[in-house]
């Protein structure tokens, strides 16, 4: 499956249709299995984490999701670090 798509909504109410082949550049180690269909439609919210999870234990934080939806980077001490 390519364009691996998820649609979000966040704490703030944005709503988005996140690539998610864009946030996982490489499809490997723990994101190896989300190639295929079946496993990767098997994602979850963590609710005491608020993350997207799947059962392997692959996730990705929140922020970076936002990053993405809101179409800016992720800047730490004046460095873009992603997006």
């Amino acid at each position: 499956m390519k364009n691996r798509k998820l649609q979000l909504t966040f704490a703030d109410g944005l709503q988005a249709v996140i690539n998610m082949d864009e946030v996982i550049r490489s499809y490997t180690g723990i994101f190896t299995k989300l190639q295929e269909n079946a496993y990767f439609r098997q994602v979850r919210v963590s609710s005491d984490m608020g993350m997207i999870v799947w059962p392997n234990g692959a996730d990705v934080c929140p922020d970076v999701l936002y990053s993405f939806a809101f179409g800016r980077p992720i800047v730490i001490n004046g460095e873009r670090v992603f997006n």
